[in-house]
């Protein structure tokens, strides 16, 4: 019995690199695989209200201070 779910398994119009890779059956798989890396982070800012996240940010806080510190001088 053939496994339509099956990643590997070939279907007549899928699509496949020089390589010989399947790229539709990736797709496939790569929707059943949980969250992206961006789909976590968005999800730990708005489950977090950010709170705990600095270690995912690349923001330069003394920067971002300083800013705000001559926009309220002016």
């Amino acid at each position: 019995m053939t496994n339509h779910n099956d990643p590997r398994h070939k279907l007549e119009n899928d699509t496949f690199a020089s390589s010989g890779t399947n790229i539709d059956a990736v797709k496939r798989q790569n929707e059943r695989s949980g969250l992206s890396y961006n789909e976590v982070k968005e999800l730990l800012a708005k489950t977090t209200g950010g709170h705990g996240t600095q270690i995912y940010s690349d923001t330069n806080v003394e920067e971002v201070r300083e800013e705000s510190q001559q926009s309220q001088s002016e």
